[in-house]
């Protein structure tokens, strides 16, 4: 893609999305702002009843003070009692009337001057929590030219007493009283999100940044093993994350080595393919003047190297370089297994291998439907393994032996590999068909078992490990017949 197109796709897609976070749009502003959000709709909840709860408290200590006094009127004869004491008393509790009932009836000591109506009734004794809540919030934002009528006992005694009010002094002081709660749920609320933003952002938050600025500083430069983030020790969900993104930024690094292995391998090897083909072609020609020798172990070695020799110049001309060229679909033909086995020992040199027996176990009318030359290299691929791994016994009493054999259910060929080799160890049959992982040895690729892997599932198959311990591993290559299609079919059966 040019630069003119790659400005054109991203103009068509809209702006890049930042690779880095503003501190206003940050998870900390945010989580700092819906703290203090929280917290003062928690304090609202509680201002409700404290605000009613205050109203009550205030009309209560009103109505104790004019229980105080009407007592001492009471016993003095409020009626006898000048005027201008009655409206003493009245400015001292900053009412319009006092009034008693005891035993049924009402009895009114001091009245300054009776209001036309009375705005709301207070029973101190029977308002309920909705009612208080209502009414305080009634009083704190349509009161202040309200008249109050309350009445309850005070204290043990069953005399009620009454006392009608103004809401003027009333309202003031829940405005104080709601101002202070304000003021101090605003220091708490504060004080409460800045704690928590402390403890969350230590917790969370900051990890959280680090395994983003880890994943932007390892997108900028991938192969560099210190941009791999360093897990803390923790056991909650942040630890697991760091740990998992830790393993997931190693995998990729490796598999980014892998593939600049498999990359550096295939630029290798397409160079010398060239020098490499021309060389095949002159071992043609010689293989050729072989076979007019008239001598009969001549004439008996010299269709295999012509045949090796073919098969060698195939594989050269197809750039054998694994993860950089596909093979070919399988080109799919009868064939006769038995004979194929004993190309790949003879390409092997097995019965030349000191120590080491090689048992072509395959009927004689044993048939597949493959691909030769892509069943020959997984044959040889897998052959070749198993007399590695035998060739490393030293001990001459160890039998040394490489079997296949193979066996037909229905139309499925199922052909198996045996060696008595050491077995498989525990690296290899995790990583049993990974290149470059997979080697059962030190210094190995692990490409023949993924070159094989690829094509057997390439005709439909499947290549397992059926068994490894020591002295005895079994690989089982499980190729179907090439299904018929039904077109084609019905064609070879419709009349001419």
């Amino acid at each position: 893609m040019s630069d003119r197109e790659t400005q054109d796709a991203v103009g068509d897609a809209g702006q890049a999305p930042p690779r880095s976070v503003p501190l206003a749009r940050g998870l900390s502003t945010k989580l700092l702002m819906l703290t203090v959000l929280f917290v003062m709709m928690a304090e609202v909840l509680i201002f409700l009843p404290s605000v009613a709860n205050f109203k009550l408290r205030w009309l209560e200590e009103r109505l104790g003070t004019a229980a105080a006094v009407s007592v001492v009127l009471v016993q003095d004869d409020s009626e006898s009692l000048p005027r201008t004491l009655q409206d003493d008393v009245l400015a001292a509790l900053g009412a319009k009337a006092v009034a008693v009932r005891n035993g049924g009836v009402s009895r009114l000591l001091v009245i300054a001057e009776m209001p036309p109506q009375v705005d709301e009734h207070v029973d101190l004794a029977g308002s309920g929590p909705i009612d208080a809540m209502s009414g305080a919030l009634d009083t704190l934002f349509f009161g202040g030219d309200r008249i109050i009528r309350v009445f309850g006992t005070v204290g043990e005694s069953d005399t009620e007493f009454e006392l009608v009010i103004p809401d003027k002094r009333l309202r003031a002081a829940m405005l104080v009283y709601s101002r202070n709660v304000a003021l101090l749920s605003l220091v708490i609320s504060l004080f409460t999100a800045t704690l928590v933003y402390a403890a969350i952002d230590r917790i969370m938050i900051r990890p959280i940044r680090a395994m983003t600025s880890s994943m932007l500083a390892f997108a900028r430069s991938p192969d560099d093993p210190r941009r791999v983030i360093a897990p803390e020790n923790r056991d909650d969900e942040i630890g697991v994350a760091e740990r998992e993104l830790a393993g997931m930024q190693g995998q990729l690094q490796r598999t980014l080595a892998e593939q600049k292995h498999l990359a550096d391998l295939g630029l290798a090897v397409s160079k010398i393919n060239h020098d490499m083909r021309n060389i095949l072609a002159s071992a043609q020609l010689l293989s050729d003047r072989l076979s007019g020798v008239r001598d009969p172990s001549v004439q008996a070695v010299a269709p295999k190297l012509l045949r090796a020799l073919d098969r060698a110049v195939s594989y050269s001309e197809g750039v054998l370089a694994y993860g950089r060229t596909q093979d070919p679909p399988p080109s799919r033909r009868r064939l006769r297994l038995r004979q194929l086995v004993d190309e790949v020992g003879d390409l092997l040199g097995v019965e030349a291998a000191i120590g080491i027996e090689f048992v072509n176990a395959v009927e004689a009318d044993m048939e597949v439907d493959a691909d030769s030359d892509q069943l020959f290299r997984v044959l040889t691929n897998l052959a070749r393994n198993a007399i590695e791994a035998m060739a490393g016994d030293e001990d001459a009493a160890v039998v040394r032996r490489l079997t296949i054999s193979a066996e037909r259910t229905g139309s499925v060929s199922r052909i198996q590999v045996t060696d008595t080799g050491p077995g498989l160890p525990q690296k290899a049959r995790e990583n049993l068909f990974a290149a470059f992982r997979g080697s059962a040895r030190s210094g190995g690729t692990g490409l023949g078992l993924a070159i094989a892997h690829e094509l057997v599932r390439a005709h439909g198959g499947t290549l397992e490990l059926v068994e490894s311990i020591g002295g005895r591993t079994v690989f089982a290559v499980t190729i179907p017949d090439q299904p018929v299609r039904l077109d084609e079919a019905r064609g070879l059966r419709r009349p001419a």
